[in-house]
């Protein structure tokens, strides 16, 4: 039986992204280690965090416009080989600042060569069941939280900070590499079968969807949303060990959030394919906030493994979910561009969260405030993600549409 080469795409998707994502994403175990061997302070540390979204963000609309021009394949190339780089030497800085630009910027711009081109490339690859594949690339990201945060701490147990990062340096080059030269652009843009397509513009420019009311509305509710989790994602691990869990018990923590987190996209995906996205989206965002409220209220291992579940499927659910509605939305021709910014500015609320986690935290002495504006952002994110609606279509647009 011969599978449809849109199936390869998505396990290449997943790979990479476990590798790449879950690489940035579990600095927050990196945390305490560095800061305990260096000296510099959880803000500075945290900091980092904030440049690799902001690279990210400027990254994915760089590597969206160029994925659309030159293919997918190169530019996760191009990704892969500044991971492992950037990796590496990372590992052998010796102030702040050095750490701060260079794991900063190039894990940074690494990502956002992998996130935007596999999610645009996937979604083309696919007509039915896009919302279930995209969701899995995306699962690919939570399922490198569960797998590269224990490693890492599992590193650091038996070596130290900077032998892990060799380490995963080394992954990136031996995996992602060999993955990428599996990628390939469709044959063809397939023919729109679902329900929302019909909606669908026949033909715009990356300026005119820019000034879209639907892009203003999924690039805020992504802002917001990110806002709201990244600050507590990035803090799980400090949290958990300051109410007096274990190091690798906090570690697990994270990888239960980053587990449910899978899960979340792949369910979220299922139910978006039958109910809607914007449905799933909103229902998603207003588990979200739930979900760090009750953050407030965690002080237990037990606990904090039920809230990490709710918290990871909830954020974990929603985030593939905006790229299915900018290509519901948006032309496939310019996915890659709009679905760049889109993610740029997500990346800005992503970047927000780490820094203000830990700057409430040496300004206060704990994570009371980081929960309570992270609720904020999230129940802004439910409330812009309300105001979502379909395109209006010109008549020709329409009629040309019906033609097809």
């Amino acid at each position: 039986m011969k599978i449809y080469y849109g199936w390869i795409i998505v396990a290449v998707g997943i790979v990479v992204s476990c590798i790449g994502m879950g690489t940035m994403m579990s600095l927050g175990v990196f945390l305490q280690p560095i800061t305990q061997d260096t000296g510099w302070s959880r803000t500075g540390v945290s900091a980092v965090s904030t440049l690799n979204f902001l690279a990210m963000g400027f990254g994915s609309f760089l590597w969206g416009s160029l994925s659309d021009r030159f293919g997918s394949r190169i530019v996760v190339l191009c990704g892969g080989l500044i991971l492992s780089a950037g990796l590496a030497a990372a590992s052998q800085v010796g102030t702040l600042l050095a750490f701060q630009v260079i794991y900063g910027v190039s894990v940074g711009l690494a990502i956002g060569a992998f996130f935007v081109p596999l999610t645009t490339l996937t979604a083309r690859w696919f007509t039915r069941h896009r919302s279930l594949a995209v969701s899995l690339v995306s699962a690919g990201l939570a399922l490198g939280t569960t797998l590269i945060a224990p490693l890492s701490r599992w590193i650091m147990m038996t070596h130290d900070w900077r032998y892990a990062l060799l380490v995963l340096a080394a992954m990136a080059l031996a995996i992602i590499l060999p993955a990428a030269l599996l990628l390939r652009e469709p044959p063809e843009v397939p023919r729109e079968t679902s329900a929302t397509s019909g909606a669908t513009p026949a033909s715009m420019t990356v300026a005119e969807a820019l000034r879209t009311p639907q892009f203003a509305a999924i690039a805020g509710a992504f802002f917001m949303c990110c806002a709201a989790h990244s600050g507590p994602i990035f803090h799980m691990v400090s949290y958990a060990a300051d109410c007096g869990v274990s190091a690798m018990a906090a570690a697990t923590v994270f990888s239960v959030a980053g587990l449910s987190a899978m899960s979340g996209r792949i369910v979220c995906g299922i139910v978006a394919d039958r109910t809607g996205a914007k449905q799933t989206l909103v229902a998603g965002l207003a588990l979200q906030a739930l979900a760090v409220s009750l953050y407030l209220f965690t002080s237990s291992l037990g606990s904090f493994y039920a809230v990490a579940a709710l918290f990871g499927f909830a954020y974990g659910g929603v985030m593939p979910l905006y790229a299915i509605l900018v290509r519901e939305y948006f032309p496939a021709d310019i996915m890659g561009s709009v679905f760049g910014v889109v993610a740029m500015v997500s990346t800005f609320g992503m970047a927000l969260g780490p820094p203000l986690g830990g700057f409430l935290f040496d300004r206060f002495g704990g994570y009371v405030w980081l929960y309570t504006g992270s609720m904020g952002f999230a129940v802004a994110a439910t409330a812009i993600a309300v105001t979502v609606r379909p395109p209006r279509v010109g008549r020709a647009a329409q009629l040309s549409s019906s033609i097809a």
